[in-house]
């Protein structure tokens, strides 16, 4: 498809810089609304929780969130809340420790781990969702493009869309920006929020994992050669960023899909801006606004996100043009 030409313009006057609409909305934006709390039990022994704002549609999103977030960001709630407003169910569902409770195995998470997005669809078909949207931003966005490609020919039917921001669809070398110095306070800020998990698992499996030293890693890569790769079945970093990465399966995409990545956007080099594969792609739609940062998109004199409005603006109207098609279908047989 050819490129997008955003409708995002115009961030509030405060937000002068990429890192400013980035950090602003992740600190000082609040969502209000309820979740209820489902936990899903999976079939390694471990278990994700599903947080639930239902209205007994047939229309579903499934929101997943980035690196060490949760169901309780602001982006995952402000979506969620978005769209149940807007008389759609919403699932935001947290990745294998991200939910406040600690997961009972050794492993983690991971950009690639789409056998958990997977358990969280099959549980959504369960519960007779008919109409469902996959929603990502940032490594929950490269889970969910990663998710749609690897599958396809086996899409379940139910699958419809696909919408996703910020999204590093190619971790090598989205892993090297964030190591430059320039994103000093991102790469700090993730690395001790990993650190407190870590140590906690350290304490539970001691022989499989070991905290002494972390204090000495400085980047991603040394992350990731010493924990992800080895709890997830990657033989080192650079293993783990070839076969965990959304890139390569963006050309098997068959359903609409949506890809929302700012130019500005202080995670994202050259590699995670897939131009011309977009450019000739049925169903891959690339958007680039000039602005937004990483996850940010704020709006002037707003409470809401400009992701929010967005996604639903695909969505639904994905939606309506899927129905007027079956309606007509039914009276072409009739």
């Amino acid at each position: 498809m050819p490129l997008i030409s955003s409708s995002y313009t115009t961030p509030p006057y405060y937000l002068f810089n990429s890192h400013a609409e980035t950090i602003v909305p992740s600190i000082f934006r609040t969502v209000e609304g309820t979740y209820v709390r489902e936990r899903l039990e999976l079939v390694d022994g471990d278990f994700l929780d599903l947080d639930w704002m239902r209205r007994n549609n047939k229309k579903l999103v499934i929101i997943s969130h980035g690196l060490e977030g949760s169901s309780e960001r602001h982006y995952s709630k402000g979506m969620a809340k978005y769209f149940y407003d807007r008389g759609w169910d919403a699932m935001a569902w947290n990745c294998r420790g991200c939910s406040g409770v600690m997961n009972r195995l050794p492993r983690f998470y991971h950009h690639g781990a789409t056998e958990d997005l997977a358990a969280v669809v099959d549980r959504a078909i369960q519960l007779k969702y008919e109409y469902i949207s996959l929603i990502g931003f940032s490594m929950g966005g490269s889970m969910s493009l990663k998710y749609v490609g690897e599958r396809k020919g086996i899409l379940p039917t139910q699958v419809k869309s696909a919408i996703t921001f910020s999204v590093p669809c190619n971790l090598k070398s989205s892993a090297t920006e964030l190591d430059k110095p320039s994103n000093w306070f991102y790469l700090t800020r993730f690395l001790k929020k990993l650190e407190k998990k870590i140590r906690v698992k350290s304490v539970l499996f001691p022989e499989q994992i070991s905290a002494t030293g972390f204090e000495k890693i400085k980047t991603f890569r040394e992350f990731d050669n010493r924990y992800t790769a080895p709890l997830h079945g990657f033989s080192d970093a650079d293993d783990f960023y070839i076969r965990a990465s959304s890139g390569p399966y963006l050309q098997s995409i068959e359903i609409p899909t949506l890809l929302v990545n700012a130019l500005n956007d202080p995670f994202l080099p050259d590699a995670c801006y897939p131009l011309e594969l977009a450019n000739k792609h049925p169903h891959l739609y690339l958007e680039t606004p000039a602005r937004g940062g990483h996850v940010g998109f704020s709006l002037p004199r707003s409470s809401e996100s400009w992701m929010e409005r967005r996604a639903y603006e695909f969505a639904e109207n994905l939606c309506a043009s899927l129905l007027m098609h079956a309606q007509s279908q039914d009276l072409s047989t009739k």
